[in-house]
């Protein structure tokens, strides 16, 4: 029996220890309660408590999300949308984490669906669409005004997803083909705008570099025009200087016989006219003298 009652002594010490001996990790607390009243967290480490009179309520302090299911909102127009999207939360102070709401996550993701209900309703069906950033904030900033209260802090709301009504999204698609098509149009029209712009460059360049050309070849032509004028002027010359020289020294008989070879060469032409020199009397004077001169020697 004293055996007995001291193995049922050591269980019992064994289990009160349990009881009373908690190891906590960094990233958790305990809200310990002493017989209903709160007593703080605790840890992280080794805690103690105090078997049937403690309770402790343990806490994770590391950041978590949950998913909001895709809820459907009706804009100020008056169209409906499906919104999805996440929120990301931690707990900053434990005890009011356990002491101010039940359930933190059930009551941020409640909050949160009527809080994007609120605001989609506020905008249009293009600003839903088109400002999904704007609606994170301000989601995000509702959200943490209210959990502040519950020691949680939000930490981010992404919308995942945003579908319209069917009917507006083949509208949508058609608007996008037209914009598309828009821009395709611009951007041809944006490249043969280019295109002229280079090929009237290219015939302006090249019209100037034609003018240019021909610009120096006729000074050159010019040019040499003008220095084989000089030269056949300067050779006419020279010519008239030695048949001037020449002439210096030939006496009237050897002119006249070059006039009558002269004569003699036109007579002796095809050509049906006669040509009668009007130095014809001049020319019988001298003809009159040497054959006088010829008789009389």
């Amino acid at each position: 029996m004293d055996i007995a009652l001291i193995v049922l002594l050591v269980l019992i010490a064994l289990v009160l220890l349990t009881m009373a001996v908690r190891i906590v990790p960094e990233y958790r607390r305990m809200v310990v309660f002493r017989m209903g009243r709160c007593v703080g967290a605790k840890g992280p480490g080794i805690i103690f408590l105090i078997p049937f009179l403690d309770r402790a309520v343990v806490v994770d302090l590391r950041e978590v999300f949950f998913d909001v299911p895709p809820q459907t909102c009706i804009t100020a127009d008056n169209a409906s949308v499906s919104i999805d999207f996440l929120v990301y939360d931690k707990v900053i102070d434990p005890v009011r984490s356990v002491l101010e709401v039940e359930n933190f996550t059930g009551a941020a993701r409640g909050l949160a669906i009527t809080t994007l209900r609120a605001v989609v309703g506020a905008m249009d069906l293009d600003d839903v669409l088109s400002k999904r950033d704007e609606i994170n904030k301000v989601l995000h900033e509702k959200l943490d005004d209210v959990t502040d209260r519950w020691g949680i802090r939000v930490m981010a709301v992404e919308i995942r997803e945003v579908v319209p009504p069917r009917a507006i999204e083949e509208a949508m698609t058609r608007q996008m083909a037209a914009e598309r098509g828009r821009r395709a149009m611009v951007v041809e029209a944006s490249g043969q705008r280019e295109a002229a712009i280079a090929v009237a460059e290219g015939e302006k360049q090249a019209s100037i570099l034609r003018a240019e050309g021909e610009r120096q070849a006729t000074i050159l032509q010019s040019q040499g025009d003008r220095e084989a004028s000089i030269q056949r002027a300067e050779g006419f010359a020279l010519a008239l200087n030695e048949i001037y020289k020449v002439a210096q020294g030939v006496d009237s008989k050897t002119l006249t016989l070059q006039y009558l070879e002269a004569l003699k060469a036109l007579g002796e032409g095809e050509s049906t006219k006669f040509i009668i020199p009007t130095e014809l009397m001049n020319l019988a004077q001298p003809l009159s003298a040497l054959a006088k001169q010829a008789h009389q020697e």
